[in-house]
């Protein structure tokens, strides 16, 4: 593995652990959540690195994190970092020509940035897993929801494809 590959993968890494500490800080201390939302408490989180859906859950997390973040500076690298990271190149290709097309963000496939997030396993077959994005839009009774399927190579856990579901 080269220096730079390494430095990437570091930064990538840290800049996730620290995302996900500034998400889960306020909350376990009690703190309100700015964007006029109240932080719930987090009874437990836990994760495998070495899961697919998880690793897609982590990215989700921490990139929504990064862009519903819009008054802080260091948001916009965060999430091109978590692109880099956690997309493969072909992914990243295909989410560059989505946003160039739609004048959308090709992860969330939106111009916003939704509410709540949820990641659930849909399948796997020839080296690869499926996930299901569920994205929320809203808070209330009837708030709007949209879904995307995440393909991940198995081997790699990279995300390989990404497009809404039907």
């Amino acid at each position: 593995m080269s220096v730079r590959s390494r430095k990437t993968l570091l930064t990538a890494a840290a800049l996730t652990a620290g995302l996900t500490l500034a998400a889960v800080t306020p909350a376990l201390a009690g703190a309100s959540a700015s964007h006029t939302t109240r932080a719930a408490a987090v009874s437990s989180a836990q994760g495998d690195p070495r899961n697919a859906t998880q690793h897609v859950a982590d990215f989700y997390g921490a990139y929504i994190d990064a862009t519903w973040a819009t008054d802080d500076a260091t948001a916009a690298p965060a999430a091109k970092a978590l692109r880099g990271f956690y997309l493969s190149a072909a992914a990243r290709k295909q989410v560059a020509a989505y946003e160039k097309k739609e004048h959308a963000d090709g992860i969330l496939f939106a111009q916003n940035v939704p509410v709540k997030w949820k990641v659930t396993y849909t399948g796997s077959g020839m080296g690869h897993a499926t996930s299901r994005v569920t994205l929320t839009w809203g808070d209330g009774p009837h708030p709007q929801v949209s879904r995307i399927d995440v393909q991940s190579d198995l081997k790699t856990l990279k995300i390989t494809g990404l497009k809404p579901a039907g």
